[in-house]
């Protein structure tokens, strides 16, 4: 019994210790979907478009009649009175006043009394009315138009914040590429170090190489230590941000399939690219609506100068009705009408608004100029940076063969004894700085095409 408790224990935590450092292996287009599925700012950006989508179905429904039903009750502490206490004096007592023998004008006087009395102090009334407008001077149209464009610009801004997380998503990829390499890089280099220790701590016992040299070797193993730990922290740190950019637990352990890339891939930026592509960027369609709804609400303003008409119908129910004299019985009619507003002196207020609003389209015109501008200079560096990227990565591969080469013969010489301890060392470092450069070189290819493709509005 013992046995199999511990065995089932012993699989439970297994089990927790797999699940908690789970180990997944993506692709750059992997991660991408992942963000896309999972980032909490693009959903909002969504939703904000449904919502500029809801707006606009409202907007819509300003053509339509609108119907509408209030019921009422109120209770009083007098009733609606149609006669004075003096005229209903008067009748109470009219067989005084004017004396007619077998007529009871007393009596008569009292029932007309009674026939008078409204008794309003219990009002109940109900209405059903229908509205339907006619003509509201552009504004409704306006209106639609305005809502339309707002859903055009939460579209683009949607498509914004998408290419916006690609960007994200594809720097944190080709980062942890590159801090990655250059992990393996440094453990490479900590074995050239060891291997020069052993080789130098041989050479100090047979005389001939001093302890300054074995010194001067342990310092530089010492730093790539160092160095070492601090491509491990840094590659451990970018590997969260990825798990949190893909929503997934902070410690899983994500593999890149391209973490063994190391080449730069030729040809990055298209030759047949468009650059005049840029005129189709999110950012300037969303300037574009935002200077057509200003127009719009030029219209609007304008519509604040001009005749408002609309139909009105419904029926009006009431107790006591007042349709067959005064009636303790609900009884209704119906009414037709036709509602008109003509502005007729506002002291200048609305055409100070329209003054605004035409302000305010100029102002939109002048910014969208200012973007194009920015952005077509925006372009023009990205061109350059591709083309410097791509430069400056054939130079490093020649630097690489380079520093092999240098490296191999400072080796063979310290073999020999022909060169010196400093000499290999120095040897170590530039091969070191070369393979390095090669890699951010290799990295900065790739980030500068995708830069160039952010700027042209390309990214999807």
């Amino acid at each position: 019994m013992n046995r199999v408790i511990i065995t089932f224990l012993t699989s439970v935590f297994i089990s927790s210790f797999v699940c908690m450092g789970e180990t997944r292996t993506v692709s750059l287009e992997e991660c991408r979907n992942l963000a896309i599925n999972n980032n909490k700012e693009l959903q909002m950006a969504r939703l904000h478009q449904q919502g500029a989508h809801y707006q606009r179905k409202a907007a819509f429904t300003k053509y339509l009649p609108k119907i509408s039903a209030t019921g009422m009750y109120m209770r009083t502490g007098d009733e609606v009175s149609l006669l004075s206490d003096e005229q209903r004096n008067s009748l109470t007592h009219l067989g005084d006043a004017v004396q007619i023998p077998g007529l009871p004008l007393n009596a008569l006087g009292e029932k007309l009394n009674d026939a008078l009395r409204t008794d309003t102090r219990n009002m109940t009334a109900a209405a059903i009315m229908l509205t339907q407008p006619v003509y509201m001077g552009g504004k409704i149209r306006a209106y639609n138009k305005i809502t339309n464009y707002a859903e055009q610009i939460a579209g683009d801004q949607a498509e914004l914040q998408l290419q916006n997380l690609i960007v994200e998503v594809d720097e944190t990829y080709w980062k942890i590429v590159e801090l990655h390499s250059k992990k393996e890089l440094a453990e490479g280099y900590i074995k050239l170090i060891q291997t020069l220790d052993s080789d130098v701590t041989q050479l100090i016992d047979e005389g001939f190489a001093t302890k300054a040299d074995g010194l001067s070797v342990k310092v530089k193993l010492n730093e790539a230590k160092v160095t070492l730990i601090q491509v491990d922290n840094g590659l451990s740190i970018m590997r969260m941000l990825m798990c949190q950019l893909c929503g997934l637990d902070m410690d899983t352990d994500l593999i890149l399939a391209d973490e063994s890339a190391t080449e730069a891939v030729t040809d990055l930026m298209p030759a047949e690219a468009d650059f005049n592509a840029w005129h189709g960027r999110p950012e300037l369609r969303m300037l574009e609506k935002s200077i057509k709804i200003n127009e719009e609400k030029v219209k609007i303003a304008r519509s604040e100068f001009l005749p408002s008409v609309a139909l009105t119908g419904g029926y009006l129910l009431s107790n006591p009705s007042v349709f067959n004299g005064f009636e303790k019985k609900f009884n209704g009619t119906w009414n037709v009408g036709v509602a008109v507003n003509i502005p007729i002196l506002t002291w200048g207020e609305r055409s100070y608004k329209a003054k605004e609003a035409k302000t305010n389209v100029v102002i939109s015109r002048l910014h969208i100029e200012e973007v194009e501008e920015k952005i077509e200079l925006q372009v023009n560096q990205c061109r350059q940076k591709v083309i410097e990227a791509r430069e400056r990565y054939v130079a490093a591969v020649g630097n690489r063969e380079e520093a092999d080469e240098n490296l191999r013969c400072a080796n063979y010489g310290l073999k020999e004894g022909i060169i010196p301890v400093s000499n290999v060392i120095e040897a170590q470092t530039a091969w070191l700085s070369a393979h390095s450069d090669l890699i951010s070189a290799s990295v900065d290819e790739r980030l500068a095409n995708l830069y160039l493709l952010k700027s042209l509005g390309l990214i999807k």
